[in-house]
């Protein structure tokens, strides 16, 4: 076969075969830039904390001096940059940050180095204790412990051949002479992370005698959760030296007693428990002890009232709130809560309305009241630390500047005062009805006629006239808007 062509056969090639042939080969005899491939590694700094949404910078430094690169190997839950370090949380969960350093003609690249940051999804909680009590043997005495988170904690004994205690209430039953320690716990919840245990240690002493247990402190009584019902708890009780086998409950004026061997004891009254106080003794081996002081039946109770609105339907007038009730006494403090403004917002109803809502933090008017022969209190929180809300000139029907019915729903200095929807300060206030005999009876129609409320502030007004809610029956006239009270729920917390 004849080959026309060929590279062996192109002019030239023998020469230049020889020439490279006769030349030296570049880097082979040391003369080209030397790699030393020294070894290098990268540490990191302290982790930082990290919240979602928040930044933080992570701090990670190469052996070799060199700067370090950063990446995050979790993009989903955080961003880093790569120059400085600064670390952004995306979302709840564990952020891997990596470090690099690729090394240079000295130095290998090391190799990657990672940091887990835990962006906690809600923020941390810390428990504190109160004052610790004095324990002896055989006694009682309340532990009290506080979640920065107003969570309620749970209470353990660490020590359970010491003392003994209560779950929920911290109440602590002292065994036998020596130390005492009680745990508290908050597991967290959909809006907080579980609090760090706190622990509190305390030495049980032994008296040198034995004697009837001392006088119960920190008495509390409270509505049962039945019919004419109270119970009564206690805050601590010296044991005299001998466990506590039982409680004694007697009342004031006297006919009602209860007993029982632990705590709460609940008391059933003849008809209602109003009016009545009570007090505890303790017993134990000895015998019974002295009692203690006589303490009021303190409530405390939520309420809701809804003030139908023809003209804003379907939104109604809500008044969501809570107040303390003493039976004994038959006395209301601290009502507050917050009232809606209907004529603000969208068409979604409560709990779910998107409305202004005001805070009615002043009780400032308690009076006694007997609708439909029902003995009870009409109760008032105001807005503002004063009662003056609705037009007090005679001329237009005003008596003492906020009795519900009065000065035609006009505010109060009308017309001379500023326009509280123009920029004005303008008052709020609720009207609840508590019956003193149980708080927790559905309303008649005689005392749902006597609830009341006014909104004279921006939300509320239509020129110088105030939205208000009122019945004919109860005040001679219906709300400035036709708005009238149509219902009054009341339940212990």
């Amino acid at each position: 076969m004849r080959i026309k062509h060929s590279f062996f056969s192109k002019p030239g090639y023998g020469v230049a075969l020889a020439l490279l042939s006769l030349a030296p080969l570049s880097g082979c005899n040391g003369d080209g830039p030397a790699i030393e491939a020294r070894p290098q590694s990268i540490g990191f700094g302290t982790a930082p904390r990290l919240s979602p949404g928040g930044t933080a910078t992570v701090s990670a430094t190469a052996s070799s001096g060199l700067a370090v690169s950063y990446s995050s190997s979790t993009p989903a839950v955080c961003s880093v940059d790569s120059g400085t370090g600064e670390v952004t949380a995306i979302s709840p969960g564990t952020c891997i940050v990596a470090a690099n350093q690729a090394g240079n003609t000295r130095y290998a690249p090391a190799p990657q180095a990672t940091q887990t940051l835990a962006i906690a999804g809600n923020p941390d909680q810390s428990i504190s204790f109160g004052a610790a009590p004095v324990l002896s043997l055989g006694g009682l005495a309340s532990f009290s412990a506080t979640a920065s988170s107003g969570l309620p904690v749970a209470y353990s004994s660490l020590t359970r051949a010491v003392c003994a205690v209560d779950a929920s209430s911290g109440l602590v039953t002292d065994l036998t002479a020596g130390n005492c320690i009680i745990a508290a716990d908050q597991g967290g919840s959909a809006g907080f992370n579980p609090a760090p245990q706190a622990t509190l240690s305390v030495a049980v002493s032994a008296p040198s005698s034995v004697a009837v247990p001392g006088p119960p402190t920190g008495v509390t009584a409270t509505a049962g959760n039945g019919a004419n019902t109270v119970s009564v708890s206690i805050g601590g009780v010296a044991g005299g030296g001998s466990p506590v086998t039982g409680f004694t409950v007697t009342s004031r004026p006297a006919g009602v007693s209860a007993a029982g061997s632990g705590l709460p004891i609940v008391v059933t009254c003849p008809s209602s428990c109003a009016g009545y106080a009570f007090a505890v003794a303790a017993s134990n081996a000895v015998g019974a002890g002295i009692p203690s002081a006589f303490a009021d039946v303190i409530t405390d109770y939520e309420v809701v009232e809804t003030f139908v609105e023809p003209d804003t339907q379907p939104k109604n007038t809500m008044f969501v709130g809570s107040f303390r009730f003493d039976s004994t006494t038959g006395t209301v403090s601290n009502l507050h809560g917050t009232l809606s403004e209907t004529m603000t917002g969208g068409a979604s109803l409560y709990p779910n309305d998107t409305m202004t809502w005001l805070t009615l933090g002043n009780q400032l008017s308690s009076v006694s009241a007997t609708p439909g022969g029902v003995n009870g209190l009409l109760v008032t929180a105001f807005l503002l630390n004063t009662t003056d809300t609705l037009s007090a000139n005679p001329a237009y029907g005003g008596t003492d500047g906020w009795s519900p019915g009065s000065g035609m729903g006009l505010y109060y200095g009308f017309p001379s005062a500023a326009v509280p929807g123009a920029g004005g300060t303008g008052n709020a206030y609720a009207t609840i009805f508590v019956d003193t005999s149980d708080p927790t009876a559905p309303l008649t129609q005689a005392q749902i006629d006597r609830l009341a409320y006014a909104d004279c502030t921006a939300g509320g007004m239509m020129g110088g006239t105030c939205m208000t809610g009122t019945t004919v029956a109860g005040y001679g006239t219906v709300g400035t808007m036709s708005g009238y009270p149509a219902a009054q729920t009341v339940k212990k917390k």
